[in-house]
């Protein structure tokens, strides 16, 4: 029905409507937004995961800023993750121009599952995981071995920037 690779069937390059490139041209410009803009910019620079949702809460204490910028973040993309899952924006044309709604979810995917059980929500982040689980298959079947490195990569940046701060 949609051609979208979540209904059942790989889109094939060229089949995207007009309606789904101009809802993936607002989201981009809702991207552009400056408060979220500086949540987005705090999050790819900052944000390091804590390991459960406890910590997380003194590290970064609801109603601080970075409390504000994680949650606006991360309702940012699975916002639109949501409308990714239900045909509204084809996934390849999304995959193809994305890859900040994977780094968020790296960022959480180890926190997920002891948030939904501390807020008995097992839906909560399900949209982005969805999504990035489709983005991560269609990454490896175009370039193998692309998100390991990546996840090295970003591993390396944080230890690095770890050690700058004396952390």
């Amino acid at each position: 029905m949609f051609g979208n690779s979540y209904y059942g069937g790989e889109n094939q390059m060229g089949q995207v409507t007009h309606e789904q490139a101009n809802l993936l041209l607002r989201i981009y410009e809702l991207r552009r937004e400056p408060r979220l803009r500086e949540a987005r910019a705090w999050f790819i620079a900052k944000f390091d995961a804590p390991k459960t949702p406890e910590d997380r809460a003194k590290t970064y204490p609801p109603g601080s800023v970075e409390d504000a910028n994680i949650r606006m973040v991360i309702s940012y993309w699975d916002m639109v993750a949501g409308l990714v899952n239900r045909g509204l924006i084809d996934d390849e044309l999304f995959f193809e121009s994305s890859g900040e709604a994977w780094i968020v979810w790296d960022r959480i995917r180890d926190i997920a599952a002891t948030a939904r059980t501390m807020f008995k929500n097992p839906h909560m982040y399900r949209n982005l995981e969805q999504v990035i689980q489709r983005m991560e298959e269609w990454q490896e079947r175009r370039a193998p071995g692309h998100i390991a490195v990546v996840r090295q990569m970003m591993a390396a940046g944080r230890q690095a920037a770890a050690k700058s701060t004396g952390d």
